[in-house]
């Protein structure tokens, strides 16, 4: 079975592409990979996967750095 999904993030781009830059700019394995680009203002991530588990995993580690983001962003918006 083979699996795709397009993440689709507004007004964000700009940021994210820096944050998934430091991390890795294509994340491959035999089995997933994930690539990103910014289109206008908004951040798109596209999953590839040949299976449900490597698919769940690679979702997971992008997700992981979405929530790390977002946590970032409201702890910097509380100082101000």
């Amino acid at each position: 079975m083979k699996l795709s999904a397009d993440l689709r993030i507004s007004n964000s781009a700009k940021e994210l592409s820096r944050l998934f830059e430091t991390e890795n700019s294509e994340l491959k394995n035999e089995r997933a990979s994930y690539t990103f680009k910014s289109v206008k203002d908004d951040f798109i991530i596209t999953i590839k996967a040949s299976d449900a588990t490597a698919f769940r995993a690679i979702l997971s580690s992008v997700s992981k750095l979405l929530s790390m983001y977002e946590k970032t962003g409201k702890a910097v918006e509380n100082e101000n």
